[in-house]
Order: C-alpha cells, then sequence, then structure tokens
C-alpha cells in the first residue's frame, strides 16, 4: 500500500515538473547572462507538450519488448523528461545575439510562478499523506 501511495499518485507528476522548472530557470538565467554575448544562442526547455501526450489517455500506449524495438505510441510517465535546446530563431533580438532580455525576464517571473505553485500544491499532497498515516483530520 506504501508502494503504491509513493508511486501511483500526483507526485511523480509533480517531481518531474519540478525538475522541468529548475531546468527553465537555469537555462533563462543563463540566456540572461549571455545578452551581450555575441552570437550567443538562446536555450528553451521542451516539457509540458510532451507530459500532455503523455497524461492523454486517447493516445495510443506502445510497449517495448525488447531494447532494440522502436518506442511508439505514448510515453509513460517515467520516460518524460525536460530537455533543453535551441530553437530555430535567425532573428537578432538585441543586435548581438538572439536574446530578447524582456522576454526572457517575462520567462523568468512566469516560471517563478509555476514552481511556487507546484510547491505548494506538492506541499498539499504530503500534508494529505502525513495526516492519513497519523489518521489525523486534515487541517
Amino acid at each position: 500500500m506504501i508502494e503504491h501511495l509513493l508511486n501511483k499518485t500526483n507526485k511523480n507528476v509533480l517531481s518531474r515538473a519540478m525538475d522541468a522548472s529548475m531546468l527553465r530557470a537555469r537555462t533563462i538565467s543563463n540566456n540572461i547572462a549571455n545578452v551581450t554575448t555575441p552570437g550567443y544562442r538562446r536555450v528553451e526547455v521542451s516539457f509540458e507538450e510532451e507530459l500532455r501526450n503523455a497524461l492523454d489517455k486517447k493516445n495510443l500506449k506502445g510497449s517495448q519488448t525488447d531494447g532494440r524495438h522502436i518506442d511508439f505510441g505514448r510515453k509513460s510517465l517515467e520516460n518524460v523528461h525536460a530537455e533543453a535546446y535551441h530553437p530555430y530563431d535567425p532573428s537578432m533580438a538585441s543586435g548581438v545575439n538572439n536574446v530578447d532580455i524582456d522576454m526572457e525576464m517575462a520567462k523568468l517571473a512566469e516560471n517563478q510562478i509555476t514552481y511556487n505553485y507546484l510547491t505548494k500544491f506538492s506541499q498539499g499532497i504530503f500534508k494529505k499523506l502525513n495526516a492519513s498515516i497519523q489518521s489525523k483530520p486534515i487541517q
């Protein structure tokens, strides 16, 4: 039962989302730090679309029976991870590189709000779990 509570709850999704948010904070901070670096290419993080596809029950889920088989269908949550990448953006927003400081600062603020929400939501889950273990009402 404990294994089910710890492995089959929203905790896994929240953990992956918090990891993605932390990676996004690092990449945005790195973009901001390199705003005046000639030729620097900004980095973005992809996660939400992959998570959305993994959670969508309408998509077919494949089963890989051999490591040499090709993955197909929606991914399992264990295989959903945030990835940093260089988006195709030939513009030179600052005249030096493709980093737009205003856009990066807005993304940083949005990411911070997201991380704060994920933290509060996680606290709620663990508060309920703790109350359940101690047979106490949720406060």
